[in-house]
């Protein structure tokens, strides 16, 4: 007797430490990325604050193009490496969801004899059983395919994200060309306004002009300080910005170039349509989650279908000390067959119903993502053509004929036809429109970033070769930026 039941208690322990021995595999860590999370987690109190900032990147220093830095953060931003990971996560609920529930393992024995059950086979000592859950027919699939639906998802938020980096990369980046040109014109504007100021002290000498003409003249020149000083605070905010896209540190000394190549502009907006409602990554993933929702509808139907659970039991048995004569202690083992009833039908009802409701939500939220995006595709392709239309503009007309009027007035004004008010106010409109001109140009290219992702990437952005045939995407490319230094007053020549 003490045998057996020594038997069947060791055979607990060993099922019991079979199950530990499975728990302790859980523990390993196998994504490095993790350790060093949970290191960092660990060492954040004790780490110096400054250790917290990324480090400066000297190869980003000094001026590069725009797709150096577009580059570089895609591989670095935070938020396209976190949309990375959440597509592995995504990834691995596929192999889980399309996987068996795990067995369970039970181990009795009956050591308090004579406190143990008795049948005409002699007296119980232990009883094992082991049960697997297997659900109806299709559940399985149903929930791997909804997984995978999500997976896709993740798939198209990494997309998103990526797509969204790249603009607010271009944006920052043309954010930061408007500002260094900004700074460079109102510098040359400073020197042309020296070159003024020394008309009006020699006139105001020669007793031509009153005091009032050189004072103004000063005051301007203070004004012109001050926003030089406002604008080199802008370039350091500016990038601040672009710094904390790449995760590098601000103090990086990140430059734009200092020319843009020629733009173009699309011209057919119906292939614009097209192109954004095919492409647009979150339009993709809403119809991911319409096909997620399509299989927990069919899950919900599947429901109705009870689930089984196998049993296989083994119950050994003992003749010593049994009651009954024909005792031989042969163990038993048993074979079940467990099923749920779906009895509850107005729960499964539901199930259904919550489901189908669902599936019909994320259409109608597909459908209106997709009309907010023609709007967005219609909105940034007129912004991007009145910006191209006022570039053309602002180079062929207005800067032309301002610097025109600033060379005829500054002559009149040596020889007495015009006062220095109306110099002065020439002067300021050529400052004025000359700005104004780069932020056109500044905005014109962030209009595209935009549009760029609103169409799911891809929009062309560099003028077609004369060798290349024109398709229906093809747009006129602008012409050359003019450098905006202003000329010297009477002597330059005309601007063309």
């Amino acid at each position: 007797m003490e045998g057996n039941f020594s038997r069947k208690a060791a055979l607990g322990v060993l099922a019991t430490a079979c199950m530990l021995v499975g728990c302790r595999a859980g523990k390993p860590i196998r994504d490095p990325e993790f350790r060093q999370v949970a290191q960092a987690m660990v060492q954040s109190p004790l780490t110096p604050a400054e250790r917290s900032v990324p480090p400066v990147a000297d190869g980003l220093a000094g001026p590069h193009p725009v797709e150096v830095y577009i580059a570089y953060a895609l591989a670095q931003n935070p938020e396209i490496q976190a949309a990375r990971k959440r597509v592995e996560a995504a990834g691995l609920r596929v192999p889980q969801a399309a996987s068996l529930d795990d067995p369970t393992l039970s181990v009795m024995g009956f050591p308090f004899y004579p406190a143990v059950p008795q049948t005409a086979a002699g007296r119980t000592t232990a009883r094992i059983a082991a049960t697997q859950a297997v659900p109806w027919f299709g559940k399985l699939d149903a929930r791997a395919a909804a997984a995978e639906a999500e997976t896709e998802m993740a798939r198209r938020e990494l997309a998103a994200a990526e797509l969204a980096v790249i603009e607010q990369v271009k944006r920052a980046y043309y954010e930061l060309y408007y500002v260094q040109k900004a700074l460079r014109i109102t510098e040359q504007s400073k020197q042309l306004l020296l070159a003024l100021t020394k008309i009006a002290e020699a006139k105001y000498r020669a007793a031509t002009v009153s005091q009032q003409d050189w004072l103004r003249a000063q005051v301007e020149a203070a004004n012109v300080e001050a926003e030089l000083v406002r604008l080199r605070q802008e370039l350091a905010s500016a990038q601040a910005r672009l710094a904390q896209l790449l995760h590098i540190s601000p103090d990086t000394p990140l430059r734009a170039v200092d020319e843009l190549p020629p733009e173009q502009i699309p011209r057919d907006l119906a292939r614009l349509y097209e192109r954004a409602v095919a492409r647009r990554p979150e339009l993709q993933a809403q119809l991911a989650a319409i096909r997620r929702d399509r299989h927990r509808v069919e899950l919900a139907r599947l429901a109705y279908y009870p689930d089984m659970a196998l049993t296989v039991d083994w119950t050994g048995m003992t003749s010593e000390g049994a009651m009954a004569p024909t005792a031989d202690g042969i163990p038993d083992v048993g074979i079940g067959l467990m099923v749920n009833v779906p009895l509850y039908r107005k729960r499964l009802d539901a199930a259904v119903r919550e489901a189908e409701a669902q599936t019909v939500a994320a259409a109608r939220s597909y459908d209106a993502l997709r009309d907010k995006t023609t709007q967005e595709v219609k909105d940034l392709f007129v912004q991007a053509t009145s910006q191209y239309e006022l570039i053309g503009l602002f180079r062929e007309e207005i800067i032309p004929k301002a610097e025109q009027t600033l060379r005829v007035s500054t002559a009149a004004y040596e020889n007495g036809l015009t006062d220095f008010l109306q110099l002065i106010d020439n002067w300021r409109q050529l400052l004025r429109f000359q700005v104004m001109y780069h932020r056109l140009e500044s905005q014109l290219q962030q209009t595209l970033a935009s549009l760029d992702r609103v169409v799911g990437g891809g929009l062309p952005t560099t003028a077609p070769s004369s060798e290349e045939p024109k398709g229906p995407e093809d747009a006129a490319p602008l012409p050359p930026t003019p450098e905006a230094a202003p000329m010297p007053p009477v002597l330059s020549e005309p601007h063309h």
